[in-house]
């Protein structure tokens, strides 16, 4: 276990290597710069424009810039926000834990109603509430996340029981701790099930399918012949051995979870890694674009190795090399 993990992190350097390369050539594909826009203004004079281009090393070829960035990231030096004027580094910790909790509650809210509406219905195959809960499956799947996040906002201001939009409340320093964590949640609550049920429709209905094709398996029909009782029968043999596909799919979740977080940030304007690198590509910041970049292929990484890791865990069969 420990050598394939030692295995899959030395892989994931020219991998991150690559991701880097090609977003910094093509954030150089765009026409100007951050320094480009301050140029603009009529209070700035071209030469003090000239000596911050030098200073940040942007008067140099491009490859040369990505070599510099490079070699600071290996010293831990994720470069200067020129939007907020503060390192790289601090913007993105702050940012990033962020996203981890909207997308790692959203993960929970899907797999907590994932796994249990998918066996029912699977048990309970074209019945009433199988063919509804297809229906909303298929509905969820169809549905664009930033679509989801914009109703998610209009029953918010129709109804007051949610904020509209922040991560926290304007008197949040003044609260005490155990309300600062319930303001916390309040905030919270609304995105994560947006985004949780932008992923729940897939993930259902591959629990339906997986308990459905495992209960057709040979070896069940022979517990069944047995006399088992039809609850060991479904928590003992199939439920175990269909889970294993979903773990698999742990990776993918994690990645469309991020997608769908960078949408769901920007219309609930939650302070996250995705509504940051949104707003660093419009002003054209570069090293907070590589920065905010850089996290998220790791987080994608990191996403994909948990996933093989649980599963070989779980399925003492499965080895990893």
């Amino acid at each position: 276990m420990i050598r394939y993990i030692l295995h899959r992190f030395i892989n994931m350097i020219p991998l991150l290597f690559g991701i880097t390369f090609l977003s910094f050539g093509i954030m150089k594909l765009a026409p100007g710069d951050f320094l480009s826009q301050m140029a603009l203004n009529p209070l700035i004079s071209s030469e003090t424009i000239e000596l911050m281009r030098k200073q940040f090393g942007l008067d140099q070829p491009w490859p040369i810039q990505y070599l510099k960035w490079l070699w600071g990231i290996i010293h831990f030096d994720f470069g200067y926000s020129f939007t907020y004027r503060v390192p790289v580094a601090t913007l993105i910790t702050e940012r990033v834990l962020n996203t981890l909790l909207l997308t790692s509650t959203a993960a929970i809210l899907a797999w907590l109603l994932a796994l249990p509406l998918g066996v029912y219905t699977a048990l309970w195959r074209k019945s009433l509430f199988d063919q509804i809960l297809s229906f909303f499956s298929f509905a969820t799947i169809s549905v664009p996340t930033f679509f989801l996040a914009l109703l998610g906002v209009f029953f918010a201001a129709k109804t007051g029981w949610f904020p509209t939009g922040g991560a926290i409340s304007i008197n949040y320093a003044a609260l005490s701790p155990f309300d600062k964590l319930c303001d916390r949640f309040h905030h919270l609550i609304l995105p994560a099930m947006v985004l949780g049920i932008g992923g729940l429709g897939s993930l259902l209905r591959i629990v339906r399918t997986n308990f459905l094709e495992m209960m057709r398996q040979p070896f069940i029909m022979t517990a069944k012949a047995k006399g088992l009782h039809s609850n060991t029968v479904t928590w003992r043999h199939i439920f175990p051995n269909a889970i294993n596909p979903l773990i698999t799919l742990l990776g993918f979740e994690i990645a469309g979870l991020l997608s769908g977080a960078a949408f769901t940030e920007i219309i609930f304007a939650w302070p996250g890694l995705g509504r940051l690198i949104l707003e660093a590509v419009m002003s054209q910041d570069l090293y907070l674009v590589m920065g905010s970049l850089f996290m998220g292929a790791i987080l994608l990484i990191l996403g994909n190795l948990l996933a093989d890791i649980l599963l070989a865990t779980i399925d003492p069969r499965i080895k990893l090399r």
